[in-house]
């Protein structure tokens, strides 16, 4: 059977598309090979349809169980048997699946890469017969991409395991230095590297710089009738603007990482249904989303970087139809992301500090390397020793990217709790027990939104501020619990940490100096490259998209805002006026609402109007609205 003869069979499609054809050659040629295609570029297919045209099974290493989950159930739709073996398997369980894997017909093997580091799973790959294997979201094995995750260095394991097999690593996001660093990591020094231009011609990009960034995100949601993604930096954001656009009466729901797996599944299947078509979401929602009639993807806040950012847009207008990316931005929202970065990268000393405070912690004396797995409890280290959790949190992780240390995926998760009564029964109950009503009144203060949806909380800083201890501050959430006063989600957040060096803090202070200086400044550039892009009012966006990721320069898009500005005709002062007066003559209006009408620039709007007022021709009225005198 020939590719194109697979193609038809499982997908029903008659041709592939560009440069697919000629990676499925490549792979049947038992050449390794790195694909760059952007998202919605069919890369799945460059490895499905080889794999099912030889004998074997395909592995696959993908970095979520969402995706991997999803890959799965598509596949043995069409008829093809897969598996993914992910932390949800015992090891009864997984020693069964190998069986099915060895005898039972599958094609296609899911794994994490976590999954893969057991000695276990590798024991059990060596004896499969493997025909290819594939490296999905690849950019996750560079230090220097926007998702590195230290589990991807391991992979080059794989090559000990199965030395004959060849390689395709698959990722829609990456620079020409992280592109080299997969080639280094897993290692192929011979792939053949496989790239489609960043150009998508189908999505319009469009930057809003405006004081009112709900109002004009509700704008937008009024002449939007299908599917759409808003992404936040943070997890309460992201529940708080959801409820914003649900008491607004839209259909939404909401998904970022730190809902259980149940909550996650029902939110996205609700959205790719339809019953919520407007999915307000952090970035940890965008790996493998295939839904092809997303037509608009909005950024309240500040993207982290040019990577997440064309990803995240590119997950709008999968069909090949017209498809539009907004980022609604003000001078304040991009000192805060500024500010949110700053506060949360660790310097080198307060690496070394955390190192340091480690072995102490632990009581690892100096030259040993202990071969014990220490549980560890994020936030109380940090209470132990005053540190801030943000910045800890990703001191450690830094420690454990240059392999230092492991930790386990616990680390760093937070409890949460909603209220369940309403507020004038909790000042009730607060007067029937007085002894709680001190605990209830420190989160009333410093939680938002508690009686609307969950919010993570910091057991630690709630023991600190009542002078309680750790046990005695859980038995009393767990009092309120059975009160059914409110709802208490402890996370069990006991992570496991296991060092791979013998402590020299010297030595490692030295070694980790160049590391955290080179990955603080590559953050730190790739947020300056974003403010640069939003705050570029003259060039073509897609331009400047080219250049990021060093593709040649073609013509302008001709449909961002910027090539707008430059066809379209300039409007003058007299007409502003005559049309603002027009407006008025209707009714009373803010300046926010007029220049969601009259197609001109904030300043251009306020200078007419405050020449208006000056002249007395308008007055301001108390609900800072606008009227005709």
């Amino acid at each position: 059977m020939s590719a194109l003869a697979v193609l038809k069979k499982y997908w029903n499609y008659d041709a592939f598309r560009p440069q697919q054809d000629a990676i499925i050659q490549c792979v049947l040629a038992q050449k390794d090979s790195i694909v760059l295609l952007p998202t919605g570029g069919g890369k799945s297919i460059c490895y499905q349809v080889p794999a099912l045209l030889k004998d074997g099974i395909c592995l696959v290493i993908s970095p979520l169980i969402s995706l991997m989950e999803d890959q799965v159930m598509n596949l043995n739709s069409r008829g093809i048997k897969a598996i993914a073996l992910n932390s949800k398997f015992s090891q009864e369980e997984s020693i069964r699946a190998f069986d099915n894997l060895q005898f039972g017909g599958y094609k296609f093997l899911y794994l994490s890469p976590e999954k893969l580091q057991t000695a276990f799973i590798q024991e059990k790959i060596k004896q499969l017969s493997i025909n290819l294997i594939a490296i999905d979201e690849a950019h996750c094995i560079s230090q220097w991409g926007h998702d590195f995750r230290p589990s991807y260095l391991e992979l080059k394991i794989l090559r000990e395991l199965q030395p004959n097999v060849p390689f395709i690593a698959l990722t829609a996001t990456a620079t020409p230095q992280v592109l080299e660093d997969i080639a280094t990591q897993v290692p192929m020094p011979d792939a053949v590297i496989f790239k489609q231009s960043f150009f998508r011609k189908n999505i319009a990009y469009h930057v809003i710089h405006t004081e009112n960034n709900l109002g004009k995100l509700f704008q937008i949601l009024a002449k939007i009738k299908e599917p759409l993604i808003i992404y936040c930096n943070r997890r309460q954001v992201v529940k708080d603007l959801c409820q914003q656009i649900i008491h607004r009466k839209y259909r939404a729901t909401y998904y970022h990482g730190g809902l259980t797996i149940a909550e996650k599944e029902v939110s996205f299947k609700n959205w790719m249904e339809e019953k919520t078509p407007i999915m307000v979401a952090t970035n940890s929602f965008g790996m493998g989303i295939d839904k092809e009639n997303v037509r608009v993807v909005i950024h309240i806040n500040t993207p982290e970087s040019i990577e997440n950012y064309v990803q995240e847009s590119g997950r709008g207008g999968r069909d090949g139809n017209q498809a539009y990316s907004f980022i609604l931005t003000n001078l304040q929202e991009q000192l805060n992301q500024q500010g949110l970065l700053a506060r949360n990268l660790p310097s080198i000393q307060e690496v070394n500090e955390t190192y340091f405070k480690l072995n102490q912690y632990f009581k690892i004396a100096n030259g040993e390397l202990p071969l014990t797995v220490f549980t560890f409890v994020l936030s109380d280290f940090c209470e132990a020793y005053k540190l801030s959790f943000q910045k800890t949190a990703q001191a450690i992780k830094y420690l454990a990217d240059k392999g230092v240390l492991t930790v386990s995926q616990q680390f760093g998760k937070r409890s949460s709790l909603i209220f369940k009564v309403s507020s004038d029964y909790l000042f009730d109950y607060m007067e029937s027990n007085p002894s709680k009503a001190a605990l209830i009144k420190l989160l009333l203060r410093n939680y938002g939104g508690i009686f609307e949806h969950f919010v993570n909380i910091d057991e630690a800083y709630i023991s600190k501020k009542l002078m309680l201890s750790r046990t005695g501050l859980l038995k009393y959430l767990h009092l309120l619990h059975g009160d059914a006063i409110l709802y208490y989600k402890q996370q069990h957040n006991i992570a496991e940490i296991t060092f791979l060096q013998a402590r020299e803090d010297r030595y490692i202070n030295y070694q980790m100096k160049q590391f955290v200086d080179q990955k603080n400044k590559v953050k730190q550039e790739k947020l300056a490259t974003v403010l640069g892009y939003i705050n570029n009012t003259e060039e073509c966006r897609n331009q400047i998209i080219l250049r990021y990721f060093k593709e040649a320069v073609r013509e302008d898009c001709g449909h961002c805002d910027n090539c707008l500005k430059k066809t379209g005709k300039k409007i003058t002062s007299t007409q502003i006026k005559e049309q603002v007066l027009a407006l008025l003559k209707k009714e009373a209006l803010s300046s926010f609402d007029m220049n969601a009408t009259i197609n001109c620039s904030s300043p251009q709007l306020l200078k007419i109007v405050q020449e208006l007022l000056e002249k007395e021709i308008i007055a301001l009225t108390s609900q800072n609205t606008y009227l005709l005198k």
